[in-house]
């Protein structure tokens, strides 16, 4: 498996990284049996989280049969001040059976204002930095959806890595993957199938990989044959010829007239819908096959689909001209006539 060093962290991981979001679907022994099969591999980055229900518990129920030291271990919360991320933090390590955490993520950070608060005088940066002084945290990362978040979260230099989502379809974090590399920061891709939406996984890794900016990719991963197909794309480094090349850019271009990329353009909405996430838990509950979990994350938005009023200013922004109007009408046709 081929490795690079994760930015300023000096961590060496493996290209192909263990994404912890589907890992809820299985029980203990599988959970025991995929990073079985993903050490075996040569994998030794995983990504959690606890957002993720079940995850961290099943991941720490094998790491600790198979042997912390086996993995470099990310867990990430979306908690924003002191108290909030010290509560998550310590599930966090009850969770993962473990007394360190090798990278912690602010997660899903998404606004100027809620990197502020991250950032402020009672912000959960620094309770961060006071478990990274006791060497309970090694290194401290961000995660987003936003581009232009990113961008001001390098310029911070509080962070060791950064990780946003990348595949053929979404290319438009290539510029910050450059500038992170370039202020040695570590660069994790999401995302790296499009939640599921690209078939062709092995191929999209490959082309992910052929990026020198990206560190490692994070595939979620429920089966051994997933591990080891993911796993095929850094074992076996190849860039990709022209005929894979065309067929994967085809099957992208298949998915662009309605996938959202997350760029966050749309926004503001007239009555204050979360536009991107709406269409992310849509994704989770058709292609990650997440649907209790998907339907749970609905349920738990004040403002949803539901509350479209077609007033299509969203629309007018969108650089990719997608009709978002008849999208939410999907979102709350598959989630909310179950909640």
């Amino acid at each position: 498996m081929e490795k690079r060093i994760l930015g300023r962290t000096n961590f060496e991981v493996s290209v192909i990284g263990f994404g912890g979001i589907p890992i809820q679907r299985v029980d203990k022994e599988m959970a025991y049996q995929l990073l079985v099969e993903a050490h075996k591999q040569g994998i030794n980055f995983i990504d959690t989280a606890r957002g993720y229900k079940e995850s961290e518990e099943l991941l720490g129920s094998a790491l600790e049969r198979i042997g912390r030291d086996k993995f470099i271990l990310a867990t990430k919360s979306m908690a924003k001040t002191y108290d909030a991320v010290v509560e998550e933090f310590e599930t966090s390590l009850k969770n993962l059976r473990t007394d360190y955490i090798d990278l912690f993520q602010f997660h899903n950070v998404s606004k100027e204002e809620d990197l502020e608060t991250v950032m402020g005088e009672n912000g959960a940066l620094k309770a961060i930095k006071e478990y990274k002084e006791k060497g309970v945290v090694k290194e401290i990362g961000i995660t987003s959806h936003s581009v232009d978040l990113l961008h001001i979260a390098i310029d911070t230099g509080e962070f060791s890595t950064i990780q946003y989502p990348y595949n053929p379809v979404e290319n438009q974090g290539e510029p910050v993957f450059r500038k992170a590399r370039e202020n040695n920061l570590g660069v994790i891709v999401m995302k790296p199938l499009a939640g599921g939406a690209i078939s062709k996984g092995e191929l999209s890794l490959r082309y992910i990989m052929e990026n020198k900016d990206v560190t490692v990719a994070i595939p979620g991963m429920d089966s051994v044959e997933q591990v080891i197909e993911n796993a095929r794309a850094g074992n076996e480094m190849r860039r990709l010829t022209e005929d894979e090349r065309k067929a994967l850019m085809e099957e992208a271009g298949t998915l662009g007239e309605e996938f959202c990329r997350r760029c966050g353009y749309c926004a503001p909405c007239t009555v204050g819908i979360d536009i991107p996430t709406q269409f992310i838990l849509e994704g989770y509950y058709s292609r990650y096959n997440l649907q209790d979990w998907a339907v749970d994350r609905y349920r738990g938005f004040e403002i949803s689909a539901k509350d479209c009023i077609e007033c299509g200013v969203c629309e007018t922004r969108c650089p990719y001209n997608l009709p978002i109007i008849k999208m939410l009408k999907k979102v709350e046709d598959r989630l909310g006539v179950e909640a």
